[in-house]
């Protein structure tokens, strides 16, 4: 199989351990735990499937931690993708020499500030309106951190290897209890039971598209909350810091996500959206799970519209009135953004 030189991955892959190192600490040990085994999986090249030894991942696991300490004070390296060494964030310079060889390159920020870094195989390009989306395949250099989307100004960066990864865990965790609910019936889409790998297959196949929207989403909220992004990068870590990320990802998909798979009546990755509803969101607005749940009842996409478009206005003011907080007094703001929110919860 093409891949890049073993010099570009190499270095890529430094610089992922380098913001591994600088943030290992930001997970609880449960979550650590969960992602060290799934980045052992990938590194070694096991199928989901495979039998991990714990012996192997203890000793794995010492060296990497090992290596982080080795890499905590470094500065990230240049990246040579051809004959000119770029700054390891100049994604535009790196892909203008790899993209002609089948390869893409991103680089950016994802939560608490944590550095991403990602190269991998290229699979598709595509024009979207003014969007360009570029949807990568095998991953060949990683973090810890293996976000499925990033959007930078008009370019989004779709990682269909991550989010592949990320839906079987879905459907394993979902093996635990096998409650009836919203992953259970976004399954039921699929012929999981008799078809496991063409089912996962199938199914992250169609959610590229929601990602992709909700990626469109975050590109038209930014336009509407300038500084957001500086606000959450400097925000100490906090629950207003965790809220904040919730509301933004709100708003993006009433603005794009949302209104576009009800119009579809896309009902499979509408019980897929909600089944990763997360805690925060749930806490912020059980107003638009109510929604859903009554949509699943009764099948009307019109009270679930209603609701996804009262759910976007409500927190776009919110949104706004944070900024406003933040831009008055950005070293004190915190407390103040955490308690209007809670004052402002959309109730079902």
């Amino acid at each position: 199989m093409n891949k890049p030189s073993q010099t570009i991955i190499d270095s890529v892959q430094k610089n992922c351990h380098i913001s591994d190192a600088q943030h290992a600490s930001d997970y609880t040990l449960c979550i650590y735990l969960l992602k060290m085994r799934e980045f052992y999986r990938w590194e070694k090249g096991l199928h989901y499937d495979d039998q991990l030894n714990p012996d192997l991942i203890g000793v794995w696991l010492n060296e990497r931690e090992a290596l982080w300490n080795e890499l905590d004070d470094n500065d990230f390296h240049p990246i040579g993708a051809g004959s000119t060494l770029h700054s390891s964030f100049d994604s535009k310079a790196i892909n203008d020499e790899l993209m002609p060889k089948g390869f893409i390159y991103s680089a950016g920020y994802g939560p608490k500030s944590k550095a991403i870094f990602c190269l991998a195989e290229l699979e598709q390009q595509i024009l979207q309106d003014e969007y360009n989306i570029f949807i990568s395949g095998r991953e060949f250099a990683r973090d810890l951190t293996a976000p499925v989307a990033m959007s930078q100004q008009n370019n989004i960066y779709i990682r269909r290897e991550s989010l592949h990864r990320m839906i079987w865990e879905k459907t394993v965790e979902w093996g635990w209890h096998q409650n009836k609910n919203a992953m259970f019936k976004a399954m039921n889409f699929y012929d999981f039971a008799e078809h496991p790998e063409e089912s996962l297959d199938q199914m992250t196949e169609k959610e590229l598209n929601s990602v992709i929207l909700h990626e469109i989403g975050e590109i038209k909220s930014a336009k509407e909350l300038k500084n957001w992004h500086d606000m959450t990068h400097n925000l100490p870590r906090s629950k207003a810091e965790i809220m904040t990320r919730a509301i933004k990802d709100m708003i993006a998909d009433a603005i794009s996500t949302l209104p576009t798979l009800i119009n579809n009546q896309d009902a499979a990755s509408l019980h897929f959206y909600f089944a990763n509803f997360t805690h925060m969101r749930k806490e912020l607005a059980p107003d638009l799970l109510k929604a859903y749940q009554q949509w699943d009842n009764t099948e009307d996409y019109n009270k679930l519209l209603a609701a996804a478009n009262r759910s976007g206005e409500h927190w776009l003011d919110i949104a706004r009135d944070i900024l406003d907080i933040y831009e008055h007094d950005n070293t004190q703001s915190a407390l103040q953004i955490e308690s209007l929110i809670n004052e402002n919860k959309l109730e079902a």
